[in-house]
Formats: C-alpha cells, sequence, structure tokens
C-alpha cells in the first residue's frame, strides 16, 4: 500500500485565506467507450480531519473503493461527480469534455449551497475553468462553470487527500456505469477493462465495430 494522502498540501492554502477547497480529478480521459467523468471533494481547511484507507482509486481494490464511496460522502463538506458522453467528446474534443463534466460536478457542489474558494486540480493543465471570452465586447452570456482560482498539481491524486476522495467517487460511478453498459453490448468487456483499449476489447471493435458509447471521432484501433 502506498504512503497515505495527507492534508498538508491543501492547508497551504489557509494563508491565503482559503477555507473550503474543492479537490477534483477525472477518470476515463483515455478510454475508448464511455463517458469522461470528474470527481469533486469538498474539504474545510480549518477543522477537516484525515479519512483513513483513503488513495488515489487506481491503487484500491474495487471492494475498498466501494466501501470508502458512502465514508467519503459523509466527510466530504460537499461532493458530486460530472459526466460527458462519449458523444459529447466527439462533438467537443476531450478539453472542452472534461470541461463539461467539471462543470456539471461544480454545480452540484453549488446546489448543496457550498461555494468552495479555491480548488486543487490533478494535473498540469487548467482544463476546468471556463474559457475566457473572445471579446471584451462580446455581449452573450459568461460561460457557466468554476469561478474559483484552481491550482493544478501533478500527481495530486498521491499525495492530496481531497483529490484521492474525489477520485475515488468519480472512478466508483464512472466504473458501475460501464458495468451496466456492459450488459447492452457484452462482447467487448467493459465489466473488465471499462472502455479502455485492451486487446479483448480492441479485438471485439475489429469484429463488431463500433458502439453508440465509443468515441468515434477518436483512432479507435490505432495502437
Amino acid at each position: 500500500m502506498s504512503e497515505a494522502p495527507t492534508l498538508d498540501y491543501e492547508r497551504r492554502f489557509r494563508s491565503s485565506g482559503a477555507r473550503l477547497l474543492a479537490g477534483v480529478d477525472e477518470v476515463g480521459r483515455g478510454a475508448l467507450a464511455g463517458p469522461v467523468s470528474v470527481g469533486i471533494a469538498v474539504v474545510d481547511l480549518q477543522q477537516q480531519k484525515l479519512l483513513a484507507d483513503v488513495r488515489d482509486s487506481k491503487l484500491l481494490r474495487v471492494a475498498d473503493r466501494e466501501r470508502l464511496v458512502p465514508l467519503v460522502r459523509s466527510w466530504s463538506v460537499a461532493s458530486a461527480v460530472g459526466h460527458a458522453s462519449a458523444n459529447e467528446i466527439d462533438a467537443l474534443g476531450i478539453i472542452a469534455a472534461l470541461r463539461l463534466a467539471g462543470t456539471r460536478a461544480w454545480l452540484g457542489v453549488l446546489a448543496a449551497g457550498v461555494i468552495p474558494d479555491v480548488v486543487l486540480l490533478d494535473g498540469s493543465h487548467n482544463w476546468l475553468s471556463p474559457e475566457t471570452q473572445p471579446s471584451l465586447f462580446d455581449d452573450g452570456p459568461a460561460e457557466p462553470g468554476c469561478d474559483a482560482p484552481v491550482h493544478t498539481l501533478v500527481k495530486a491524486d498521491m499525495q492530496c487527500l481531497s483529490v484521492a476522495a474525489a477520485s475515488i467517487l468519480a472512478k466508483v460511478e464512472r466504473d458501475g456505469m460501464m458495468r451496466e453498459l456492459h450488459h447492452q453490448y457484452p462482447a467487448f468487456g467493459w465489466d473488465e477493462n471499462k472502455g479502455y483499449g485492451t486487446a479483448m476489447h480492441k479485438e471485439a471493435l475489429r469484429a463488431a465495430g463500433p458502439t453508440p458509447y465509443h468515441r468515434v471521432s477518436w483512432q479507435l484501433l490505432a495502437d
């Protein structure tokens, strides 16, 4: 088992006046089929205690991830998961689809009456914040989405408890969606590969072609 993530990094933001921090992580970005999913777990930097057994979701067994979901939800000040479908990924591109899924999760947190002061996002690229308006003279409505400051950190899911918690929420929810879709398309093995490009998945693609849940704008059978 890896070293347990803590809230040490998150608590650095207290010096800038932040109290509520939203840890954010995505799941499914590299899959060939199914949605991309974004989890958010909000922590109170003044009061939050540590939560045992939470790790980056990829390091946990299925049963442990599923056991931790209700604990993460009750531990968090607020939490949510948002999704963008394969069709939306094809129409918008993966970065805009990540933003869409993240915005759906963000609006879920706001709907719970919680407004985070700052965001900690796993990775090196801020795909969450709305794109800026193309012109100061653009009179269209501002794009809805995360208007809090976003900070990125590579491998935040390994060291930051809020992000690890968010990763568990997103992975369990997305994996459940892929298991449901497996009943419709059992040849692709989505109960096991969750839409990622395993040899079995690609062999089924060669034999049967893509389903409505495949990202057909991608080179699905590329090595």
